[in-house]
């Protein structure tokens, strides 16, 4: 008889669990998608499961006969101080009570301002803004969870992502739905600094090469990244692939304070903003020497990206 195929859950259907959920499914893997709504465009073969993981109950049933689940869930950016710690909580629990291991998709935010230097694992947890100091919690609860024997935990952290699927990124729909009408490409701080990108799909793919090996549990490692450029010169590559001449400009805090007034999300954005108005350099190269993985060439990622927006808008 054969053995039961193995079953990973992915809690989130955003950009970076629906990149889990593309990389297992050309693995072969047994997927189970988890949301709210039960809805979400997948291929044929992948469940989705409607359920609200903020109640217990329900996280550890989404959870329930998984080898592996994937955390790609998140509050909305205002609404983290309440909900995100007690989402994580929840679906770390439902993780263990379902004797799988959990991998935790993060991203920078709890080493706070690094000077004059490239980011890596090592780092403290000197985050000032509130966001960041979240972000730290979570992870130190996750990882003492882990020495602690309850669950089996990895954490794969990514700089801010591109890629298909993605929207509310610096290089989302802000940036390239005016790039791909012709019209100025609106980004955020100095853009003539170097900052550090994650492909959305090496993001989920990492996360996958995480769950499958023992030695990634209880670490912390940084996905793999293509070379770092300024961001102008990835969005001249962005202009170069859509075959119409770069013009872009980058909104400095005052105007984020203002954007803020009337958008969420800009405003939530402002206390992140020394991500861009200094060098923002991230070293992936522990994850890359452990695993033999790279990014996908730059050129390569942004072609799929525009592909994808496309696809998707009228253009």
């Amino acid at each position: 008889m054969a053995s039961n195929p193995k079953l990973h859950v992915v809690v989130g259907t955003g950009p970076l669990g629906m990149a889990v959920m593309r990389t297992l499914v050309a693995r072969g893997e047994t997927v189970r998608m988890v949301n709210r709504s039960g809805k979400a465009k997948v291929p044929a073969g992948v469940s989705v499961m409607a359920a609200d993981v903020y109640e217990l109950d329900r996280a550890r049933e989404a959870c329930r006969g998984a080898e592996v689940v994937y955390q790609c869930a998140k509050p909305p950016y205002h609404e983290w101080p309440q909900k995100f710690p007690p989402l994580q909580a929840n679906i770390l629990e439902a993780a263990a009570s379902a004797g799988a291991r959990l991998v935790i998709g993060e991203n920078l935010y709890m080493y706070g301002e690094v000077p004059n230097r490239p980011i890596t694992e090592d780092l403290p947890y000197l985050a000032t803004t509130l966001k960041g100091r979240i972000r730290a919690q979570m992870a130190e609860a996750a990882l003492a969870a882990h020495r602690s024997g309850k669950v089996q935990v990895a954490i794969g952290r990514a700089s801010d992502f591109f890629g298909p699927g993605v929207l509310e990124s610096t290089i989302g729909e802000r940036a390239l739905l005016p790039a791909l009408r012709g019209k100025t490409a609106s980004l955020i701080g100095n853009i003539d600094l170097p900052h550090t990108y994650t492909f959305i799909d090496d993001f989920g793919k990492a996360l996958v090469t995480l769950g499958e090996h023992d030695e990634a549990l209880g670490q912390v490692w940084h996905v793999p990244n293509a070379e770092t450029l300024t961001t102008r010169q990835l969005m001249t590559i962005v202009f170069e692939e859509i075959g119409r001449p770069p013009k872009m400009n980058g909104m400095g805090k005052l105007m984020m304070r203002i954007g803020g007034i009337f958008i969420h999300e800009a405003r939530e954005t402002v206390e992140m903003m020394y991500e861009f108005e200094k060098p923002f350099i991230v070293d992936s190269s522990k994850f890359e020497c452990a695993f033999g993985e790279r990014a996908t060439p730059l050129r390569e990622a942004i072609r799929q990206t525009v592909e994808w927006y496309r696809n998707n808008f009228s253009v």
